[in-house]
């Protein structure tokens, strides 16, 4: 996949030093946990090829993309969607037809939000347009928005209100490199085609500039969540600069956070979609995927192409131990309704997180040479017990394998701040009846 923070350009557009800092604050270094919400048009097709993808190469990779949300596109090229498409709806049948057939239940970002808060999330990131140009809420920018077609309602505005009654922090998607709705391009078909085949001019970079400054001024977003890139005369200066979007955003909420998808010299926090991080990182990133293979809903995915609850609870703790959060993806249906497999999981993880969330929130990785790529089966965090007591939490990934022994250099690491008793090498137990990541705390020195 696609790593977004070394991207940037022209060369003469506005440097670094234009840029307000943008550092990752402590609320969202805390947060350890968000949920992405991909509900748009592609929700009522709510298809992918994921049945058989032992033959798709990098030649067929985009006509046979696995996203449902990327269907505007791929149903353009020649191969299953297209041909899905035409059987089930019809050949005259254009993508943005679809705005007027998607109808949303009342009450599903409120249930959506609520089933955040239940696994345990601290902040919830919707699309509020992505690459299709279709706007979830009530935009002076475009007639093409949730609320003058088909659902008829402001769904961000609901969003919003859900997110800040639960108490929790609100990210906001945007695709600034792409709006399909508004520009005339072939279809893309290759990752080289994904930076290439975009509007850069300034009335696309105004467009753009507006629809961010109407997100920001209305929903006061914790966070902002560009996708791919910004236009590129958008980083030039003047009063639709990013830079000034940016100024614009952090006076209305100074502890706010951006991510590093805006193709320009400066970045929030570092993005790492489907990527496995092998080794505690130096700097904060947010790991973000679906439960299945796509981040729109696909009515195909089953249990084979989706994440467990353990599964998810080992994926959280492996990210928050190497110094990132996570951000997993729901794709509701249409109607707003959350399949069984995707909810399932997240209750999982809300219950393990009732047990065990003092390992998880508001801890920092453990920087020590011996663990900066951990230990199979065990991952570790710093933290602080309800009476202030400094621990290192030690997080066995398979407890039902019974006791872990640590190496010689781990266990001398581990003995070197920690209080353990004994001499010599460090057995971790799990606690009996924790059948997914067992939790060992140790005060320290």
């Amino acid at each position: 996949m696609i790593s977004f923070d070394d991207r940037h350009g022209p060369a003469d557009a506005a440097p670094a030093s234009a840029y307000p800092g943008l550092p990752v604050p402590d609320w969202y270094r805390d947060a350890k946990l968000g949920i992405f919400v991909h509900w748009g048009l592609y929700s009522v097709p709510a298809w992918a090829d994921v049945l058989d993808r032992s033959d798709v190469t990098a030649e067929t990779a985009y006509a046979r993309h696995q996203y449902a949300e990327w269907y505007a596109n791929t149903v353009r090229l020649d191969g299953p969607t297209r041909q899905r498409h035409e059987q089930r709806f019809g050949v005259g049948h254009a993508y943005e037809d679809f705005a007027d057939d998607w109808h949303p239940a009342e009450g599903s970002a409120e249930a959506i939000v609520d089933l955040a808060a239940r696994a345990g999330a601290r902040y919830l990131v919707p699309t509020t347009k992505h690459h299709d140009g279709f706007c979830l809420w009530d935009s002076a920018t475009t007639p093409f928005t949730a609320a003058r077609r088909g659902p008829g309602r402001d769904l961000i505005a609901e969003f919003s209100a859900a997110v800040r009654e639960a108490g929790l922090r609100l990210g906001l998607y945007y695709s600034g490199a792409h709006d399909w709705h508004v520009s005339d391009f072939p279809p893309l078909t290759s990752n080289d085609e994904l930076f290439a085949l975009r509007r850069n001019d300034p009335a696309f970079a105004a467009y753009a500039a507006a629809q961010l400054r109407e997100l920001i001024d209305r929903f006061a977003p914790d966070l902002l969540w560009n996708d791919i890139d910004w236009p590129d005369a958008g980083k030039y200066d003047g009063p639709d600069s990013l830079q000034q979007l940016f100024r614009r955003h952090l006076d209305l909420v100074p502890d706010a956070m951006v991510n590093d998808r805006w193709g320009v010299p400066v970045h929030g926090v570092l993005t790492r979609e489907y990527q496995d991080i092998d080794a505690v990182q130096a700097e904060v990133f947010e790991s973000t995927r679906g439960l299945g293979l796509s981040f729109g809903y696909n009515a195909d995915e089953s249990a084979e192409h989706a994440l467990d609850g353990p599964e998810l609870i080992r994926l959280l703790v492996d990210v928050v131990s190497k110094n990132g959060n996570l951000l997993i993806n729901v794709g509701p249906r249409a109607d707003g309704s959350i399949p069984p497999l995707q909810s399932a999981a997240l209750e999982q993880l809300g219950g393990w997180l009732t047990r065990h969330g003092e390992a998880i929130y508001g801890t920092r990785p453990w920087f020590h040479e011996a663990v900066a790529t951990p230990p199979e089966g065990v991952r570790f965090t710093l933290g602080e017990t309800a009476d202030g007591q400094r621990v290192l939490h030690a997080l066995l990934l398979d407890p039902a394998a019974g006791p872990v022994e640590l190496d010689p250099q781990v266990s001398a690491a581990v003995r070197e701040v920690a209080q353990v008793p004994g001499e010599g090498q460090v057995t971790l137990r799990p606690e009996p009846g924790e059948r997914t990541v067992a939790v060992v705390t140790l005060p320290l020195r």
